[in-house]
This record gives structure tokens, C-alpha cells and sequence, in this order.
């Protein structure tokens, strides 16, 4: 990018010294490809005219109830426009709000995050045994499809990435609910004794 090019307006601090293009193709090998028009694929339908987009506005119009919702502590302010499809609620919405208290290069800000969303997995299957349509792991992982649709043999020869990991999926997968059903199991047993007494 040129020294005189756009900003970027979420950056608490902006570079001062912003390195010049021939400085950038010069360090970096293969930076600028796309540079000259003619390499683009989009062009010439690629046309800067921000006076045909009819936008009556330079900023846009921010959206309403930004209270209270969650923002990196790198961006000085809240995009104008945000998703409301997946509102945080409860424990895990909690967790969630709490990790923006750490930077996104923090790994506080991720695992919360990351337990956030198995808090929040969690309770959608407590709520689907109250009621009375238990999820059923076996059907809703596709462990079934293994077998109808090649599973096995599509994993030999083809070089696949998930390779590496797929001994421990049955284990992160399955353990979860073979931990639950062995705690019911358990807890059951323990009131049927105490009932006998």
C-alpha cells in the first residue's frame, strides 16, 4: 500500500511510516500482483465511482442496540453494522463477554471463547432431554455415513489433512457422552442404594 492510500479505521495505531509499493515488491517477493489492471480478472468491470452506488451517506447510518454488545479491545469502536442472528445468553454468554476483555493475540480471548461455546452446546443438549427429544450422537455426528459413503477408503491415498487427527475424534466426540452416561449411571445407582437403607 502507498503511504497516501486509505487507512484503516478499526487500528488503534496506525503505522506512521507506511512502506511505498516498490519498497514492499522489493522485501516481499511476488507483493503487488494484482497491481497493474490488466492481471485482474474483475477488471474492466472493476470501476471506483462511489457516486453510482447511490449511498447518501459517507459514514453509514450505525445500526440501533449496540449497548452492551461485545467488541475487540484492538478496534477503537463498534463496526457500524453488526449480526444479531445469535444473541449471547446465559453462562456461556457470560464466558463469551468476558473474553473480550483480552486481545484477539491472547489465548485467554480464544479458550474463553472456545468454552463458551461448550457451555452453550452443553445446555442446548440439557434442553433437549427436558424436552423429552434427546439429541442421539450417533445419527448427528454422520459416524454412520462412515460406512454408506466411503469413509474409510476416501482417508488412504488421498493425502487428507484430517488424517492426522481422526484417531482422537471418536474420543472428543463420543467421550463427552460416555462421561454423562456413566455420571447417570452412577448417580442412579447411588439414590437405589440409599433408597434401600
Amino acid at each position: 500500500m502507498a503511504a497516501s492510500g486509505p487507512q484503516t479505521p478499526y487500528v488503534a495505531n496506525k503505522p506512521k511510516d507506511i512502506p511505498t509499493a516498490e519498497a514492499l515488491r522489493a522485501r516481499i517477493p511476488g507483493w503487488g500482483v494484482d497491481l497493474d489492471r490488466k492481471d485482474r480478472p474483475s477488471y474492466p468491470r472493476e470501476v471506483y465511482d462511489p457516486g453510482s452506488t447511490g449511498a447518501h451517506w459517507d459514514y453509514p447510518e450505525e445500526q440501533p442496540g449496540r449497548e452492551g454488545r461485545e467488541r475487540s479491545i484492538e478496534h477503537g469502536r463498534l463496526t457500524p453494522v453488526f449480526g444479531t442472528s445469535s444473541p449471547l445468553h446465559g453462562v456461556s454468554g457470560s464466558i463469551r463477554r468476558y473474553a473480550y476483555r483480552y486481545g484477539e493475540g491472547r489465548a485467554a480471548h480464544w479458550l474463553l471463547l472456545l468454552l463458551g461455546d461448550r457451555v452453550d452446546a452443553w445446555g442446548a443438549h440439557a434442553v433437549s432431554f427436558v424436552r423429552l427429544r434427546p439429541d442421539n450422537p450417533i445419527t448427528e455426528t454422520g459416524v454412520l455415513s462412515e460406512g454408506r459413503r466411503h469413509g474409510v477408503a476416501s482417508r488412504f491415498g488421498r493425502k487428507r489433512v484430517d488424517v492426522n487427527h481422526q484417531w482422537i475424534d471418536p474420543i472428543v466426540v463420543a467421550g463427552p457422552w460416555v462421561a454423562a452416561a456413566a455420571g447417570a449411571v452412577l448417580g442412579v445407582r447411588a439414590i437405589v442404594r440409599r433408597g434401600r437403607r
